[in-house]
């Protein structure tokens, strides 16, 4: 891949891929690549990765133009998938996509112009609508929904300070916003396939300890809420939440120090929402288990109490929820 001097490049210079990882999503996809035909600031290349899905999707990609790159492969998982796209991708630049969200219009252009006035940044994202299957809109702003509007709109498109322990404690940044400086995604690796639920986070942390980020404060996609979305998976996404701090903590932790962030707190309080919906399953081994892992991170006696009242017999716990119902009704 030829190298471009980006901060001497004009916008039609620079080469954008679009990765869109697929899992049974043809229903959405002739609407999800429109978005992307339809941008003022035309993109360079299309791959959609199909992971293992059991519709129509290979033949709907067929009616949506040769030039997309189709790649279909057994079912590993959206950071699998990913990172195939990733891996068959010649721009200098990758934006990514989920198969069912939807870019406005001048997404593109809008994101090549911050990276030409800021050589520095690595990856810049935008706000977000909501929208359900139909497309009728369900939220306005996810930045405005998270308080960080305001803050984002005075930084006008310059790199966010602290983001690194910005992103632990709220992860921010929609992941179909995302457009990433290829050789940085290079040396910082790919979406670790081992998670499937806040590879986003693990990856953007990874990012952020290196390099700049941004978010443009204007609402540039629209994120598709559906009943088919992944991140309904409680248990696994919990787990997989755990994963993802242990991981921040391993690379990030003399960092987020500096910024004043406790990263053996960010791994307990993990441990501490999966031991509670262990608790609340009627699972109390696993929550007792998971709540004393929480506590040695972290020697809260909230957790330690909990540890203690998972052990207690099932007719005692039901006593103790009733009395708590009636106390907080």
């Amino acid at each position: 891949m030829p190298s471009i001097n980006v901060a001497s490049a004009s916008l039609k210079d620079l080469r954008v891929s679009v990765i869109i990882p697929a899992f049974n999503a043809a229903h959405f996809l002739p609407e999800t690549i429109a978005s992307v035909r339809h941008q003022t600031r035309p993109v360079h290349e299309i791959i959609i990765i199909d992971d293992g899905s059991k519709d129509d999707t290979e033949q709907i990609v067929g009616t949506l133009g040769k030039d997309i790159v189709y790649i279909k492969q057994n079912n590993a998982g959206v950071s699998a998938a990913r990172n195939r796209g990733i891996s068959e991708a010649s721009g200098e630049f990758i934006a990514l996509l989920d198969a069912d969200d939807l870019w406005l219009p001048n997404k593109i252009e809008k994101q090549l112009q911050v990276f030409i006035d800021h050589p520095d940044v690595a990856l810049v994202a935008t706000d977000r609508a909501d929208i359900d299957a139909q497309g009728a809109r369900l939220l306005d702003s996810l930045f405005k929904q998270r308080g960080l509007y305001d803050f984002l709109s005075k930084l006008a498109n310059t790199p966010i300070p602290q983001a690194l322990s910005r992103l632990v404690q709220l992860n921010f940044i929609p992941t179909s916003s995302v457009m990433l400086r290829n050789s940085a995604l290079t040396e910082v690796g790919g979406f670790d396939p081992c998670i499937r639920y806040g590879e986003d986070l693990d990856l953007w942390a990874r990012m952020a300890l290196r390099h700049a980020i941004v978010c443009i404060p204007e609402v540039l996609i629209h994120y598709r809420l559906h009943g088919n979305n992944a991140t309904q998976a409680t248990e696994n996404l919990l787990l997989d939440l755990v994963h993802v701090m242990k991981n921040i903590r391993t690379r990030c932790a003399e960092t987020l120090n500096k910024e004043g962030i406790n990263a053996d707190k960010l791994v307990a309080q993990s441990l501490w929402d999966l031991g509670y919906w262990y608790f609340i399953s009627n699972q109390p081994f696993r929550a007792y288990k998971t709540f004393m892992e929480s506590y040695k991170n972290n020697h809260s006696l909230r957790t330690l109490s909990y540890a203690q009242i998972s052990l207690l017999p099932p007719g005692v716990l039901g006593i103790l929820r009733r009395i708590k119902q009636k106390i907080t009704n």
